[in-house]
């Protein structure tokens, strides 16, 4: 029996100004079993001397380094294939704000949902310097697929998001860029008619640091998954595994 309940997975580029914040932040509010798994792309990243210097925390901090390609995608695939636990999240490195509902999001899984996804955009969230033109193209996306494609969400390209260990075992991740890899992995779980479950979250935009989101680059990426999304409620109808990619 993995004594785990979670892996967090949380990929890195010079995060040394934000890490150890979040870190604090996971050993004052989170009572589940996890670890954390620091995905970083090259040797010199600042984040990994922040963490040395750190006191050790009573939780498994580990630096696992990126086989993929280069980037967000790579680190936080490379982090899904390294994970053992039953449930798997994604967090910023920046999110020292969230830790408080992580215990919400593991219950909900270990209650059966396969899919638990902290919502901006829900009674009881609460958003603070959202860039004006993300803001608008991921609200509209947002209500596209809630109210169109009846997907059972209202932050569907969020990124952070917990996985169950089924979802993560069955399903073959297609994307290549960026955070599409959350709204793949969700749509890909509506789909199959897999439980999925949406709690409040916060968004507060950065005070250190330089994101590494890149917003008009990966919109075609993000648009392919929410025709992806339409097809699912209107051609795929239901549950059916053809041609959904499933790991062999």
């Amino acid at each position: 029996m993995n004594p785990l309940d979670l892996d967090i997975v949380i990929p890195v580029y010079n995060e040394g100004e934000n890490i150890i914040p979040v870190l604090d932040a996971l050993q004052k509010h989170v009572l589940s079993k996890f670890r954390v798994l620091i995905c970083y792309d090259f040797d010199e990243d600042n984040t990994l001397a922040a963490i040395e210097a750190a006191p050790p925390y009573p939780f498994e901090v580990i630096p696992t380094k990126n086989a993929k390609q280069r980037g967000l995608h790579g680190a936080v695939v490379t982090g899904f294939e390294t994970s053992t636990a039953p449930a798997i999240m994604m967090m910023p490195a920046d999110d020292e704000f969230n830790a408080h509902i992580i215990d919400k999001l593991v219950q909900k899984q270990k209650d059966g949902a396969d899919v638990v996804c902290p919502s901006r955009f829900v009674y009881g969230s609460e958003v603070r310097g959202y860039p004006w033109l993300r803001y608008i193209a991921v609200r509209t996306a947002a209500f596209i697929l809630y109210h169109m494609a009846f997907v059972p969400i209202h932050d569907p390209t969020n990124g952070f998001r917990l996985f169950s260990r089924r979802a993560i075992d069955t399903f073959t991740i297609e994307s290549t860029v960026g955070g599409t890899f959350s709204i793949e992995l969700m749509l890909k779980c509506h789909r199959m008619g897999w439980p999925i479950e949406e709690i409040p979250a916060n968004w507060y935009e950065r005070s250190a640091g330089v994101s590494r989101f890149r917003f008009l680059p990966w919109i075609p990426h993000y648009l392919a998954w929410l025709v992806y999304g339409f097809k699912t409620t209107y051609l795929f109808k239901g549950t059916g595994i053809s041609n959904i990619n499933l790991k062999s």
